[in-house]
């Protein structure tokens, strides 16, 4: 496959969603000055609202651009971009504070498919990986990725995977639907009408154990050793202070443990995996290692 380039919405592209406001001085957060929020991307807006919401229920300060500490809500779309266009890493355009959530992925039939099960439908891929035609979101993004993961789980050739990227699950929906696509990956949020209109059948999700509330198998469960979500995280200015960093790390934890974010993740569909400090710092590069690696072996990097 030949090397491509992309753009995506990543730090540059930050939407300000603080707004302003007064809070209550909470002592000792952030040495008193406020918070600015912004969303690195529109995918990332619905959780920046919800996280600001959380961060002021809890008493932390947030206001709008200023003399405020600017912190960003960006997430796996962001860095696998930075791969695709031979960027900087997350870790190197910004400081690492905490990860928040991920969007649950789930691997979908049309309801009158022949893969009746997952097992059915991994059976066939590692048959017949380069006839099997796949789609989702855009090449490189967490669609693509996932399935890139599948395909190595059940030990098929992943440079095989004949996989299609749209812009929007609407499209996707399109293709699988007009016979285009035996299979798609996308956002549980995204398909959710589909599935609560039963015009397709879940075949697994993407996250460690079953979704509540949905009749699937988790990958894990199905036998492919995978983990997976669209996650997102805050991050703070590349030369962050210690002592900043540190406050913004403390408040971050604080806020990802509230009831409120746990009620925010519910309403939006949300998994709360949160992480922070040293432990977030360490996890993210394990992963720019996976994504880097599930790129390669999708040939859309070079050896490198």
């Amino acid at each position: 496959m030949r090397r491509r380039r992309f753009l995506a919405g990543g730090l540059g592209a930050a939407a300000c969603l603080a707004g302003c406001g007064t809070q209550r001085h909470v002592p000792g957060a952030n040495g008193g000055r406020p918070y600015t929020i912004v969303a690195g991307g529109a995918r990332w807006r619905p959780v920046t609202r919800a996280f600001v919401a959380a961060v002021r229920e809890a008493g932390f300060p947030v206001a709008g651009p200023g003399q405020a500490v600017r912190l960003t809500v960006t997430g796996l779309p962001a860095l696998a971009a930075a791969e695709l266009n031979d960027g900087l890493t997350l870790a190197e355009t910004a400081t690492p504070l905490a990860r928040l959530a991920g969007e649950v992925e789930v691997v979908l039939v049309p309801a009158d498919s022949r893969f009746r099960t997952f097992a059915d439908f991994g059976a066939h891929l590692l048959a017949h990986t380069g006839r099997t035609p796949l789609a989702g979101g855009p090449l490189g993004e967490p669609d693509h990725l996932l399935f890139g993961l599948i395909a190595k789980g059940v030990g098929a050739d992943i440079r095989q995977v004949d996989y299609t990227g749209y812009q929007s699950s609407a499209e996707a929906a399109t293709a699988l639907f007009a016979g285009r696509a035996e299979a798609v990956v996308g956002t549980l949020a995204d398909w959710r009408p589909h599935i609560d209109q039963e015009r397709v059948r879940v075949l697994a999700v993407s996250c460690a154990k079953r979704f509540p509330g949905l009749d699937a198998p988790s990958l894990l469960e199905s036998g492919v050793r995978v983990d997976f979500a669209n996650w997102c995280a805050v991050v703070g200015p590349a030369a962050m202070q210690d002592e900043a960093r540190a406050s913004a790390v403390g408040m971050c934890e604080e806020v990802a443990g509230s009831a409120a974010w746990r009620r925010a993740c519910r309403t939006g569909g949300w998994a709360p995996i949160p992480l922070a400090g040293e432990e977030f710092v360490q996890w993210l590069a394990s992963e720019v290692r996976r994504t880097k690696a599930v790129m390669r072996d999708l040939g859309l990097l070079g050896a490198r």
